[in-house]
């Protein structure tokens, strides 16, 4: 099977999901987050730098129930223009990160 590369978009989707489970996981150790979430600590540094940029359905499932998130808040959050996310988190008092593509 082949990979086909990633757009500018999934890369940039990627990384605003990594950014958000960083900041939701706060002061959680990774390795007790990845655990909890059945999941290796090294899937979830890989997911969290956005170099896994579109990772299985059934994982994120896993961290954002871990960490006490809703999957359609975590969609709606990266998935919005950049100017909203910028001014719209949607994790109280945080402030979004956004990587330069």
């Amino acid at each position: 099977m082949v990979r086909l590369p990633l757009t500018p978009a999934e890369v940039e989707r990627g990384q605003l999901l990594g950014a958000l489970l960083r900041r939701a996981r706060g002061r959680r150790s990774m390795l007790d987050v990845a655990l909890a979430a059945g999941i290796s600590p090294e899937t979830l540094r890989k997911i969290e730098s956005g170099r896994v940029a579109t990772p299985a359905f059934p994982t994120i499932a896993a961290i954002t129930d871990t960490l006490g998130l809703s999957l359609d808040a975590v969609w709606a959050d990266i998935s919005r223009p950049e100017s909203a996310v910028q001014e719209q988190p949607a994790l109280p008092g945080a402030r979004h990160v956004l990587l330069a593509s």
